[in-house]
């Protein structure tokens, strides 16, 4: 279980990769168990987002949160400070490492994302298959959809 799960670069001081060991090892206050204590419905296990940018240390013209799952070559770019408190990254269910079939490896998600306050986040802020997280001074490629028809039709793919 020493594969490469997320990478998290861009504008950090400590670019890091991190396998699912490596996650499980994170700072144990920064672990959520049972992450449907905070969003109900969701099942599984994940670290804060503010405890793996502990670990690689943004830069100071970091502003900007990208979200690369190149499974499904989808991308989000959002806002870094509204996030940081908010996410997590989901990464464990059942003991094991998330499946493809729950959105893993790595599943980023905001809990509630309307809490965000900003336009720029919406509930396809909530990434599957997150492999890269990089942090970035502008707003990077996204390619999330612009209104309700893409929106619909992009969830009727998943079905």
């Amino acid at each position: 279980m020493n594969e490469v799960l997320l990478k998290i670069a861009g504008a950090v001081e400590y670019p890091a990769e991190f396998s699912f060991a490596d996650l499980a090892a994170v700072d144990p206050r920064q672990q959520i168990v049972d992450v449907s204590q905070i969003a109900a419905g969701r099942k599984g296990d994940a670290v804060r987002l503010a405890g793996l940018l502990a670990l690689v240390k943004p830069k100071v013209e970091a502003r900007y949160l990208n979200l690369h799952a190149t499974a499904d070559n989808f991308h989000a770019s959002i806002p870094l400070n509204a996030v940081t408190e908010k996410a997590i990254v989901l990464y464990r269910l059942d003991g094991q490492p998330l499946t493809v079939k729950a959105g893993g490896p790595i599943r980023f998600f905001i809990p509630d994302h309307k809490a965000c306050h900003t336009d720029e986040i919406d509930e396809c802020a909530n990434v599957k298959f997150v492999d890269t997280i990089e942090l970035a001074a502008t707003r990077g490629f996204d390619n999330r959809p612009h209104d309700e028809q893409e929106h619909a039709d992009l969830h009727a793919k998943e079905q």
